[in-house]
């Protein structure tokens, strides 16, 4: 039975409805179990229910607090002997003196200055890029505090002491904060320190943002229960939510029952018509005595970070979409970087390609490279360079191969292709084929970040949507190296590189390469 079914569903502030709890004379103890969850929102906020978070997360804010003291003291003491060569002979000097107030007073100063930079609220921990810049921020703030008091006071803190101590309390606490962050997903990927989630929306909806979730399984967000226009409906109606694991507990009217019922950490709520701004914002006070957060998937997806403001007017909080950055200076920026790293990559592993030029060679007939005609910005052709990991007939054999593709319907991919050499194999397991494509960015053709590069056969079954890929040269690298290469489906492959281009910024680029490295390591999807 649906909450949405129960009578009296709709009970005074600080009463409990009997009818709701269900209660069994026969077994007082679970009925008074049930009774404690169900509480309204008024009684679990004065049982101090609505505050308590839970334990995962507070032990993981402690261990960032511990890692931030920790990562400020061991900079103290370095820049402390880097300040007097390994002997404090000068200690009783004045800038002794304040060289080593500073250095025991830093880690207490640094983990104040994260807190007051909100570095330690849970909607910064665990994924995106906030939490890092809020580091860096409080990290300068620090420096910044440091020398005006060392002129204002006249301390004279040594600027060696400074300039080695607190670039290393910044390094040690990301890189410390990056280590528990991987602890925290690993864990998140076994079904641990995850949050509950009652969705809000259509069921469609609903169903898109399970799959979604599901496969970004590191954010910990778990849907356990939706509320969907009408309440429950009819065994077709659910069918889809159903097989996702997801049981309709409710109306869009009992998002408040439900929460309580399952002991819900967050509601998502969907795009929804029937929750205009004053259905969402009553909702939102209902919550507010709860400890579930309230979270909002507008109807623009694929657009993040600085694209996005919320700007007053008129008393409206309007949601400000900034153009994409596809030209300018910026990109004229990327330009410029792509190139002269890709020079510089092809200097350094001159001697890398020579090895692999010869081992291809011993191992098959053929030449080292293998050029293909792949379609790039505004959709103009260029010929992509990779090593040679196929023998030399490979189109023609792949006439027999095609019934046997474990590609994504569009794009043609075999886990175990005997076109593939012996040499080839470990190429393509760890992605060096593709360092030729180095020449192809230095030639301007492709990017080291951005969307896999098409044949023109996938280009001619593009749709509306993918053509935003061709308003920037493909990447070397991209989103789709990092989330599973080959074994992504071609909706997947989509929606990743419409979010690139998207949200194109050297922070999300600088992302990428660094993920990059793990994926190819990896080797998952490398076929």
């Amino acid at each position: 039975m649906s909450i949405s079914d129960v009578p009296g569903a709709r009970t005074a502030p600080g009463e409990i409805d009997d009818q709701l709890l269900g209660t069994s004379p026969a077994d007082e103890a679970a009925d008074a179990a049930r009774r404690e969850r169900l509480l309204v929102p008024r009684q679990r906020t004065a049982l101090g229910v609505a505050e308590r978070a839970p334990a995962w997360q507070r032990t993981y804010v402690q261990k960032i607090v511990a890692v931030d003291a920790l990562s400020a003291a061991l900079a103290a003491f370095v820049g402390f002997f880097a300040r007097f060569n390994g002997s404090p002979a000068d200690l009783a000097s004045t800038s002794g003196r304040a060289v080593v107030a500073c250095a025991v007073l830093l880690p207490v100063l640094w983990v104040v200055a994260m807190g007051a930079l909100r570095t330690y609220e849970p909607r910064f921990l665990g994924v995106g890029s906030e939490e890092f810049h809020r580091v860096l921020t409080a990290g300068l703030a620090v420096v910044a505090l440091v020398g005006t008091s060392s002129w204002a006071f006249g301390l004279e803190i040594a600027r060696g002491y400074v300039v080695v101590a607190f670039p290393i309390a910044i390094l040690l606490t990301l890189v410390g904060r990056y280590s528990l962050r991987q602890q925290l997903h690993a864990r998140r990927s076994r079904g641990e320190a995850g949050q509950t989630v009652v969705a809000v929306g259509h069921r469609a909806a609903v169903a898109g943002m399970a799959r979604q979730l599901h496969r970004a399984s590191y954010h910990g967000m778990r849907i356990v229960g939706a509320c969907v226009p009408g309440g429950p409906g009819s065994a077709a109606d659910d069918a889809e939510l159903r097989e996702l694991g997801i049981p309709v507990i409710g109306s869009l009217d009992d998002v408040r029952h439900a929460v309580t019922t399952v002991d819900a950490d967050v509601v998502a709520v969907t795009a929804c018509p029937e929750l205009d701004g004053p259905g969402l914002r009553r909702l939102g006070w209902e919550l507010e005595a709860t400890r579930a957060d309230l979270v909002v998937a507008p109807a623009l997806t694929e657009v993040i970070g600085p694209r996005v403001a919320i700007r007053p007017v008129c008393g409206l909080p309007l949601l400000h979409v900034e153009r994409p950055e596809l030209e300018g200076v910026r990109r004229l920026a990327k330009t410029t970087v792509d190139r002269v790293s890709a020079g510089l990559a092809l200097v350094v592993l001159s001697p890398l390609f020579l090895v692999l030029a010869l081992a291809i060679k011993l191992d098959s007939r053929g030449p080292v490279f293998f050029q293909q005609q792949r379609v790039g910005k505004d959709g103009k052709s260029f010929p992509m360079m990779k090593f040679r990991s196929m023998v030399t007939d490979a189109e023609k054999l792949l006439i027999d191969l095609r019934e046997s593709t474990d590609g994504n319907g569009v794009l043609f991919k075999m886990k175990v292709d005997p076109r593939i050499t012996r040499i080839g194999r470990f190429l393509r397991r760890y992605s060096i084929d593709e360092l030729p494509q180095l020449i192809n960015v230095v030639r301007g053709e492709m990017s080291l970040v951005g969307p896999r590069p098409p044949l023109q056969k996938e280009v001619d079954e593009y749709g509306y949507d993918m053509r935003r890929r061709l308003l920037v040269k493909p990447g070397l690298t991209g989103l789709w190296q990092i989330n599973g290469r080959s074994d992504l489906d071609w909706d997947e492959s989509v929606r990743l590189d419409v979010r690139y281009v998207e949200n194109w910024s050297f922070t999300f680029d600088f992302m990428i390469l660094w993920k990059t490295a793990g994926a190819v390591l990896r080797g998952r999807g490398a076929y």
